[in-house]
């Protein structure tokens, strides 16, 4: 099982740069982000608020989560693809998913989904969690205001409401958020290959990616 592991903030483009490596080179992609969606999601239609942990934990073990192969995202056998996505759904995630016990059923779920696939996953902690000894690390940043512009371009492209100030807002709570986790927290190591986005092209980007897992992969 070959793994590409790519880390990095909200807004840096790794659901973008991941999905063009698994058409490429034919690897399962996994998008760990969603699979904390779903639990938020699930909160939400259960009517939990972000004091209700050990709700929130049962309910994490319970839910059924599925990827396929097209990035269709399943929650108890529904496409909620479109539904993770929404502003009630981000507001909640970043706490939600810094819930230790809550990570660590997702860890667990992200390792099931990997078996016997080569594939692409990208996350705040994959390489050095989730996939500590995967063969591609990646570190993928960008400026946080060239992040908030990228994002406010999804939620318009979307229909998602959100001012600039509520963007800005989120993304930095989020990014200290995930940078103070308990368990699973954003980290830069030595590992991962840094590549800053802020000023590139998504073909520069790939670019950047290919320089480095090209080779073995197409001798595979």
């Amino acid at each position: 099982m070959k793994v590409v592991a790519i880390d990095g903030p909200c807004g840096s483009g790794k659901g973008t740069i991941a999905s063009i490596l698994s058409k490429k080179y034919n690897l399962v992609n996994i998008d760990t982000g969603a699979t904390y969606r779903c639990v938020a999601l699930a909160s939400l239609r259960n009517h939990l608020s972000l004091n209700d942990t050990e709700e929130i934990i049962k309910l994490s073990k319970e839910i059924d989560i599925k990827i396929d192969l097209n990035n269709k995202v399943y929650l108890n056998g529904e496409d909620v693809t479109d539904e993770i996505r929404s502003k009630a759904v981000t507001e909640i995630v970043s706490p939600i998913s810094s819930i230790v016990e809550v990570r660590k059923n997702m860890v667990d779920l992200q390792r099931r989904m990997a078996n016997n696939y080569d594939v692409v996953m990208e996350g705040r902690d994959i390489t050095t969690v989730v996939f500590p000894d995967a063969q591609y690390k990646f570190y993928l940043d960008a400026s946080l205001e060239e992040r908030v512009a990228r994002r406010i371009k999804q939620n318009e492209e979307k229909g998602i409401d959100m001012s600039y100030d509520e963007v800005l807002e989120n993304i930095k709570f989020r990014d200290y958020n995930d940078m103070h986790k308990e368990v699973g927290s954003l980290k830069r190591t030595a590992e991962q290959v840094y590549i800053d986005s802020t000023n590139l092209s998504i073909d520069e980007v790939v670019l950047e990616f290919v320089k480095v897992i090209e080779g073995d992969l197409n001798e595979s």
